[in-house]
């Protein structure tokens, strides 16, 4: 008889990727695709819907072909980049214009509007967000205003709107499903937090007409079933969260208090403050997050544009190192970046700050500043920003006693150290660093019966490897002081 495999289809900012794992959580198959970036203006970033798609399918089939006979698939979660905005024709299913992606910042100038108009407080009141075209609101007036007939196509029904998520939910199920789960809703600056339901007079602020909007669930259930057609067989989805939801519930921050950060394109940093929707002070997001229950869940996070995509600005513009994993070596064979101090802020800076306008900027180079020092100093930037990250969380919510890391960029061993360093916390990273598309699997097991219930999942935890810091207090706050003069000077440079 064969064993049970769970599916995770993780569609994120860089790439697609499937993967199939056990009732024990060890990877049985994976296969991965990645994904064109578009850049077609300054500070504009798209991605094609439609090659999203057709990579889903493909990763999909491939991960089946190699799961083999001896695994029989009984569900699937669903995981993705968030906030990126699609717009589609319901009879079709075509995108009528390129994704718009989170990074994107065409929508400033409305965001701008908005803010001077007064609007940012009843929108932070309702849905835990700050005026940003980060969230997804401001991208779909854009393509309604600027895809033409589209706005009046959107009143009649015709076109449905969807992030990442339910927009792969619509293909899969050949049209027969459009739901969103409240980690993605909760992302748009449309969905109350609070009432668990699309806001009319947010609505009414952007310009979206609720004819566009998917029906919100929670993150587990059992939201359709992929069409047989698809895949030469029928197999339930029954987990669906945006990817940091997903990589916190991957790591089974679940407890008041527990906290992760994920390194991957950005870092986005979580911590789970139970069924209290705690309110900021500190310019951080309150947010859903993934609930096995009645009662609905909440965290704060706080986010950084730049993290991984540091090092393909390493690699891709400036030529400085041929891959990515280059930057340990490279940032290790050195002390000190000898005062140099990147700011990378090529799409604005995230929390604290929230500054769309803010261009990147190198400081404190002499003439003995080389290729070393500047990459070194690249990497030190994710570590300031995550130490911007923790002070705004120790205001708000408290000190964590730790942090548990994940990512991509989290195998780099020096960096992971470099940031208990500066932030004075003990960071744990798993051996399985892919614990966004393990949430999602995690999510879509339970549902499907797999796992009884958390306790379970506690069992399969793996290897961790700490970090614990080595910096004294005075060491740290000199560096930070010279951190922080760094950003105020790139932010009076407009």
């Amino acid at each position: 008889m064969a064993a049970p495999a769970i599916l995770s289809l993780d569609q994120g900012t860089t790439s697609t990727r499937c993967v199939a794992i056990d009732a024990s959580g060890n990877t049985l198959s994976s296969t991965q695709k990645d994904l064109q970036q578009h850049y077609p203006n300054s500070g504009w970033v798209e991605h094609d819907g439609q090659q999203i798609w057709q990579d889903a399918l493909f990763c999909l089939r491939q991960t089946l072909q190699q799961l083999g006979a001896d695994y029989e698939p009984v569900a699937i979660g669903i995981t993705n980049q968030r906030e990126t905005t699609l717009v589609w024709d319901r009879s079709t299913g075509q995108p009528i214009h390129r994704a718009i992606v989170w990074q994107d910042r065409r929508t400033s100038s409305f965001c701008e509007m908005l803010r001077a108009q007064g609007s940012e407080e009843i929108i932070s009141q309702k849905t835990g967000l700050l005026v940003d075209p980060y969230f997804s609101a401001s991208k779909i007036a854009w393509i309604l205003d600027h895809v033409e007939g589209a706005r009046e196509m959107a009143e009649r029904g015709e076109l449905a709107f969807g992030t990442i998520e339910s927009f792969l939910l619509w293909q899969l199920t050949n049209g027969a499903v459009h739901l969103s789960d409240e980690t993605n809703a909760a992302r748009t600056s449309l969905w109350n937090i609070h009432d668990g339901c699309w806001d009319k007079e947010l609505l009414e602020l952007f310009d979206v007409p609720e004819a566009l909007l998917p029906d919100v669930v929670p993150s587990l259930g059992h939201f359709g079933d992929i069409s047989v057609d698809l895949l030469g067989r029928s197999i339930p989805i029954r987990g669906m969260a945006g990817d940091q939801q997903s990589a916190s519930f991957g790591q089974l921050c679940v407890q008041n208090g527990d906290m992760k950060a994920t390194y991957g394109t950005g870092c986005f940093a979580l911590m789970s403050t139970g069924y209290e929707a705690k309110r900021s002070q500190n310019r951080l997001l309150t947010t859903r997050s993934c609930r096995l229950g009645e009662t609905p869940e909440f965290a704060l996070e706080g986010s950084i544009f730049m993290a991984g995509a540091i090092s393909q600005w390493l690699r891709d513009e400036m030529g400085l190192i041929e891959s990515s994993e280059e930057t340990e070596h490279v940032a290790a064979s050195i002390d000190t970046s000898g005062g140099v101090y990147v700011v990378p802020a090529f799409t604005g800076l995230g929390a604290p700050y929230w500054d769309s306008e803010v261009r990147a900027a190198i400081f404190g180079m002499t003439r003995q500043t080389g290729r070393t020092e500047i990459v070194r100093a690249a990497m030190e930037a994710v570590a300031y920003q995550t130490s911007d990250l923790i002070t705004a969380f120790k205001a708000d919510a408290g000190m964590p006693e730790r942090v548990r890391v994940d990512g991509g960029m989290s195998a780099n061993g020096w960096l992971m150290q470099y940031i208990s360093d500066i932030t004075g916390l003990s960071l744990e990273r798993p051996a399985n660093l892919e614990t966004t598309a393990l949430g999602a699997a995690f999510l879509a097991g339970l549902s499907a019966g797999v796992w009884g219930d958390v306790a379970d999942l506690n069992g399969l935890s793996d290897e961790i490897t700490r970090f614990e810091t080595r910096l004294d207090d005075i060491s740290r706050s000199s560096i930070l002081e010279g951190w922080h003069k760094a950003v105020g000077a790139a932010r009076t440079f407009r």
